[in-house]
């Protein structure tokens, strides 16, 4: 089982269903998350264990080096952004558009592999 080294843990409410391990965005207000789903969505953490509804509570990591399930293949070191489905991939930003990228991937990951990151929100200029 892979574990990691979570420090900053907060609880917020789901404004839909979140899987485990998927990178998490704001919904439509301070209080309320929901999967990101393009490498553009502005990122705030990973959902600890996800939720099955809109309006339950889930822990949201936003620092540390934690478990995140991964859409494509990865090399340990580079930054990864999310997919259509809030699975980790490359950041891989085109001339002219930014990936917000939710850390770096401290292993070498292919798509399904739970993976650990480390949590660096940011900018990758494109």
């Amino acid at each position: 089982m892979i574990t990691g080294n979570p420090f900053l843990t907060k609880n917020y409410t789901s404004g839909a269903a979140i899987s485990a391990r998927r990178i998490v965005k704001w919904d439509s207000s301070d209080s309320t998350v929901i999967q990101a789903a393009a490498a553009t969505d502005l990122a705030i953490g990973v959902a600890d264990l996800g939720c099955t509804a809109s309006g339950d509570r889930l822990d949201i990591i936003h620092a540390g080096i934690v478990p995140v399930e991964f859409g494509g293949t990865v090399t340990r070191g580079q930054a990864v952004t999310a997919d259509g489905t809030g699975k980790a991939v490359a950041a891989a930003p085109s001339a002219g558009t930014n990936n917000r990228i939710i850390g770096f991937a401290m292993a070498s990951a292919v798509s399904g592999d739970v993976a650990l990151v480390l949590i660096a929100p940011g900018l990758m200029q494109g």
